[in-house]
């Protein structure tokens, strides 16, 4: 048989009522062909193609099932997820190569997608790549094409990227002797991709082409991975309310092209977004029900990780320790690596941090360090959390090497800053604080907490309006862009700012809480913490019983100690400078922190502790800073305004400027 397949129409055609049939089922093939190679239509695609299927098998047409059976596989690989989904795909592609010469073009086809979707799941590529290079041996540009495409989809783990890269090329330049436009957007696609994930900071340049050939002609199943790209890019630029509109604007498209990642995705997206926000434990239910969707990869495991995360963020310990022991299973290196390990990786080293697990924040860095010099970018480039020194400093700071997590977290703020992602480089810039503190470097922590507020106030100038998916405002909600919220002491009340705007407040226990979330920005800090004086500026919350628990736990009572020396040192340097404004306010605070240390031990020294119940003091800091806030907006309604969207209460509070 020749080694270029000809179409189906070629072979001698039936006559009378078997003609007819034969003319439906080109028109199914061509229909199908049309939807997936032109428009992206997975969806349309596979309902032509799995009638194509049905009707070629009852007439007998060999040629037209292996067309079909190829059609009804789509665009990517692994697009059937369930369990009957992918049986079925896979019997059919059997059927039809049984009845195919072996050395055909079209035989080999049927050879490589059933390589791709086996490799892909099992997370092997030696058949797809010895596959590709028989196709690379043959003359037919469509075989060559679609292997390089099936093949650079199964080696999208964080250790093939060269070798991706060179598929890719080889990619595009296939596709001008194909003359398909899907090989060359396909090609395109694969190209961007690969520069998102290796942090290529020529990756938008790239992105950019593609979006001007969709420009000219849509294609629905590169343009939902195209949307889900602007989706990341608004996210690390800080512009997450945008990037929220966006995604529902995604998901949208996708469910449009039939892609079975639409929902998957959304998830995704919206994770990253309430992670930024400092919102992550709101996703706990739809969380629990992610993980368990046969709408999910098999080789997906972001989602038990980011469950882990909110649920310990939530207060269900129990639960974050169910879904963190599930993924570390006999060993966490038996995880697939697949297009959202890196992601896994990242929420594992979380989930172990706020979980206080040493063990498994061990094994996070010791799988993850071949990786520092990535971005944790998910599959196709849909979701980024910043670089991959973060999470090694995280894991580090959990395993209590202080000073290789200062490093490593050093690094992830020069990198995030070249990424441009500005929640991620703000993330890496407090838990470098802590790490600072936790080695004793308070200073440095100063110094680094300074460095943030900076470019804080560097970005105090609200973005361009920008219209998002459905009329969307750009700029989001309640200040983002604004500069963080200042506190500062003085006798029986507070100065609290915004920007430029500033006003008196009388102290309350709300204030109380209140200061304390706003010294703490972007950490998540327990009422039962609150309500006891706990100031948790090391960031980590520790999950012990209540009962018994200290007001005081040993970081932030060295804290408090550490900044009345500080204290100490700016009254003298105040008074030698003649400064009594200045003096004033270092003693107002000064006289504060010695009230809350002698509140907070007994005889000795010892600390004391506190009885309070999780509900109960949830209940009690809700109302207090509700209260407070009152005041405030009275007194300022900016200020409040600006309060009211960034702190949240609840079991776990916080504080989340712009």
């Amino acid at each position: 048989m020749n080694d270029v397949d000809a179409p189906v129409r070629d072979a001698p055609g039936p006559t009378g009522p078997d003609a007819r049939r034969s003319g439906d089922l080109q028109t199914l093939l061509d229909e199908g062909t049309r939807a997936v190679v032109d428009d992206g239509d997975l969806r349309t695609g596979r309902d032509r193609f799995e009638r194509a299927f049905r009707l070629a098998e009852s007439a007998g047409e060999e040629r037209a099932m292996a067309v079909a059976a190829l059609g009804f596989g789509g665009l990517w690989v692994h697009e059937h997820r369930t369990v009957a989904g992918s049986v079925l795909l896979e019997s059919r592609i059997r059927r039809a190569l049984g009845l195919l010469d072996p050395q055909s073009s079209l035989a080999l086809r049927l050879r490589i997608r059933l390589a791709g979707e086996g490799g892909y799941r099992a997370g092997d590529t030696t058949a797809v790549l010895a596959l590709l290079d028989q196709a690379r041996d043959r003359q037919n540009p469509m075989a060559r094409a679609e292997a390089l495409s099936l093949a650079h989809h199964c080696l999208i783990g964080p250790e093939h990227g060269a070798l991706r890269r060179e598929l890719a090329a080889e990619l595009v330049a296939e596709s001008f002797r194909t003359s398909r436009r899907s090989d060359l957007l396909m090609g395109l696609l694969w190209q961007t991709v690969d520069m998102f994930l290796d942090g290529d900071p020529h990756a938008e340049r790239c992105l950019s082409e593609l979006r001007g050939l969709l420009a000219e002609r849509d294609h629905l199943a590169v343009g939902f991975v195209v949307s889900a790209m602007e989706v990341m890019l608004a996210v690390r630029a800080g512009r997450l309310d945008e990037a929220e509109a966006l995604a529902r604007a995604c998901t949208e498209r996708g469910i449009a092209a039939g892609d079975v990642n639409a929902t998957v995705w959304q998830a995704a997206q919206l994770v990253t977004i309430r992670w930024y926000q400092g919102r992550v434990l709101e996703l706990v239910p739809l969380l629990s029900e992610v993980v368990n969707s046969p709408t999910l990869s098999a080789v997906d495991d972001h989602a038990l990780a980011a469950l882990a995360v909110a649920a310990v963020t939530a207060g269900d310990r129990r639960k974050a320790v169910s879904a963190l022991a599930t993924l570390c299973g006999h060993d966490l290196g038996d995880l697939p690596r697949s297009s959202s390990w890196m992601v896994t990786m990242h929420g594992v080293a979380e989930a172990a941090y706020l979980l206080d697990d040493a063990a498994t924040a061990a094994r996070v860095y010791e799988l993850l360090g071949p990786y520092g010099h990535l971005p944790i970018v998910g599959s196709l480039a849909v979701a980024c959390f910043g670089s991959a020194h973060h999470a090694l400093g995280v894991a580090a700071l959990t395993m209590g090497d202080v000073d290789r997590a200062v490093t490593h977290l050093r690094d992830a703020v020069r990198q995030n800053l070249a990424l441009a992602h500005w929640p991620a480089a703000t993330a890496s810039w407090e838990r470098l604080a802590v790490a600072l503190v936790r080695a004793g470097r308070p200073d440095e922590a100063d110094a680094v907490r300074q460095e943030m507020a900076v470019a804080a106030q560097g970005a105090a100038a609200p973005p361009p309006r920008t219209e998002a998916p459905g009329g969307a405002d750009g700029r989001g909600v309640g200040g983002q862009g604004q500069a963080a919220a200042f506190c500062t002491r003085l006798g029986r009340k507070w100065r609290i700012g915004v920007g430029g705007r500033s006003v008196l407040v009388d102290h309350s226990v709300g204030m109380f809480h209140l200061v304390v979330l706003i010294a703490n920005p972007r950490q998540e800090i327990r009422a039962v913490d609150l309500v006891a004086g706990l100031t948790a500026l090391d960031g980590a919350v520790k999950d012990t019983a209540l009962s018994g628990q200290r007001t005081l736990d040993r970081v932030a009572t060295r804290e408090y100690r550490g900044r009345l020396v500080r204290l100490r040192l700016e009254l003298d340097e105040s008074k030698a400078a003649d400064d009594p404004e200045r003096a004033a306010a270092a003693q107002a605070e000064h006289d504060w922190l010695v009230g809350q240390l002698a509140g907070a031990t007994g005889l000795g020294g010892r600390a004391r502790r506190f009885p309070e119940g999780e509900e109960r003091s949830r209940v009690a800091v809700s109302k207090a800073v509700r209260r407070a806030l009152d005041r405030i907006t009275v007194a300022d309604p900016v200020i409040g305004e600006h309060l009211r969207h960034t702190v949240h209460t609840g079991v776990r509070c916080s504080y989340w400027p712009a």
